[in-house]
């Protein structure tokens, strides 16, 4: 006849499932950040927001292993055996596990919140910043500068903090930067904002990160993030250009 397994309480079944747990969790972690890659983060704003995605998918992780591995546990372990027609041990509730599976997913709750709290206030600080409008419509973008200067491309100073004010003009579009990180929705009849402080030269591109219709695919823009010189003479050659462009008309 074979051995029966020991009972459910035995420490030993804990302590087996709890390096279970941990190996699960290591494993489908890795394996997660493996398929959702996090792009080259060249935004002040990105880095926390990086840290903070790759928080929770550890913490998801975790989670699905500490479910999954004690039921195929318990399934495996526990299961009937062949010949055994009597009924399972009796036991009752347990106290400290009933209130420990209470207390700590709030802790953890209360902690996240914390730690989105403070990152979405870092993300969302402004200050002396450049100020640029980018205007979203079926399919595609204008931005719109202080001074007047209009363009197709949207160019900015590295390492100077902008604030970019955002505004659609028929539907709800999305802006974003992938490799800077933070997203925002453009929503018609209100002005939305997002802060962004680029740390790498280079030319990026702008898509509409929400379903706007039949060219959604499409709507695309360039971002140039150049020196501040750089910035200063591009910004003068398009205030000639726009002033020899009124003096013709």
């Amino acid at each position: 006849m074979l051995k029966l397994p020991q009972s459910s309480t035995d420490r030993k079944h804990f302590v087996i499932v709890g390096a279970l747990v941990v190996i699960a969790t290591i494993a489908l972690g890795f394996f997660l950040l493996a398929i959702l890659p996090v792009k080259a983060q060249h935004s002040v704003q990105a880095e926390p927001i990086r840290w903070l995605f790759q928080l929770h998918v550890w913490l998801i992780a975790f989670l699905f292993a500490l479910v999954v591995v004690f039921m195929l546990y318990a399934l495996i372990v526990f299961r009937k055996r062949k010949g055994d027609d009597s009924e399972g041990e009796h036991f009752e509730g347990n106290t400290t596990l009933e209130v420990a599976w209470t207390v700590i997913p709030l802790i953890l709750v209360v902690i996240f919140s914390f730690i989105g709290f403070q990152t979405l206030r870092d993300a969302t600080r402004g200050g002396d910043e450049v100020q640029v409008e980018a205007v979203g419509f079926q399919w595609s973008w204008t931005f719109n500068y202080p001074n007047g200067v209009v363009s197709q491309e949207m160019v900015l100073p590295v390492n100077k903090p902008a604030l970019i004010s955002l505004r659609a003009t028929d539907v709800i579009h999305s802006f974003w930067v992938v490799e800077w990180g933070p997203k925002q929705d453009l929503v018609p009849g209100m002005t939305t904002r997002i802060h962004i402080t680029p740390t790498k030269v280079g030319e990026f591109q702008i898509v509409c990160a929400e379903l706007c219709g039949l060219s959604h695919w499409s709507m695309v823009a360039k971002v140039r993030v150049v020196p501040e010189d750089e910035y200063i003479a591009w910004m003068n050659q398009k205030l000639v250009e726009q002033n020899i462009q009124t003096a013709s008309r």
